[in-house]
């Protein structure tokens, strides 16, 4: 399998760093830290028909399909493994690596301090002073599942399910939302998340409308959107093109 698949490719990207990037998304360093990560989640044993594939091919694998998106099909091609076994490997290493990273890369604030320095960075990088973040959904494609009808088809004209995030000042994610059918706008996709109960119950420890610095004005901590949101005292979008002059 080494011969024939990704693993000598690996080894010559790892001379132009710029490459292995491009191929896996992610520079060498990173890749190597995550691989000790998950290794201990997804490492098989060998047995006396064959060795396992290696925590290093499944990680590859599970890399090289979130970068594309390609099918199994034509993953076997670089990986020398089975859409069998990738349809089984896949889901397994994107699960581990949920699980060692959820906890430090996508940790929801829960307290006052945690929403005020996402705040004051926005703040610092932007010039937006009180804004805690940033939302929006995201269609990813999907072949509708039997029987689902129109469920999932949604207003591009193919059938997908939606992707509810917030993102902080440099762009990294603080809440992420999946599942919710095509057909669902932004804006009920927002309307059915628990972070939205919460915001509605006041239950996210946001701080209260204080001054703006350098400012006299007091100004409400807010979230900012698209136009397919709705627009509250905590939620900012665009003024509408047609209310422009």
């Amino acid at each position: 399998r080494n011969k024939y698949s990704h693993t000598n490719l690996l080894n010559e990207l790892r001379i132009t760093p710029k490459d292995f990037n491009n191929y896996l998304r992610m520079n060498e360093n990173t890749y190597l830290h995550l691989l000790s990560l998950v290794t201990p989640l997804i490492q098989k044993q060998n047995t006396v028909m064959r060795d396992a594939i290696s925590p290093h091919e499944r990680l590859t694998a599970t890399l090289r399909f979130l970068a594309t998106g390609r099918t199994y099909e034509c993953l076997k091609y670089s990986t020398i493994i089975s859409p069998q076994s990738l349809s089984t490997i896949i889901p397994e290493t994107c699960e581990a690596i949920y699980t060692v990273l959820h906890e430090e890369y996508l940790k929801f604030p829960r307290t006052f301090n945690e929403w005020k320095n996402i705040s004051l960075l926005f703040e610092e990088k932007w010039n937006f002073p009180h804004l805690l973040g940033a939302m929006d959904g995201k269609h990813v494609a999907i072949t509708a599942p039997m029987g689902s009808g129109s469920e999932y088809y949604n207003y591009k004209k193919h059938h997908s399910m939606v992707l509810m995030a917030i993102v902080d000042a440099q762009y990294q994610f603080i809440l992420c939302d999946f599942g919710t059918n095509g057909r669902v706008s932004d804006g009920g996709v927002l309307q059915n998340t628990k972070f939205f109960q919460m915001l509605q119950n006041n239950e996210l420890n946001i701080p209260a409308e204080e001054l703006v610095t350098n400012s006299s004005r007091h100004l409400p901590y807010v979230f900012v959107a698209d136009d397919a949101f709705p627009l509250r005292s905590d939620i900012m979008k665009p003024f509408r093109q047609a209310d422009l002059t």
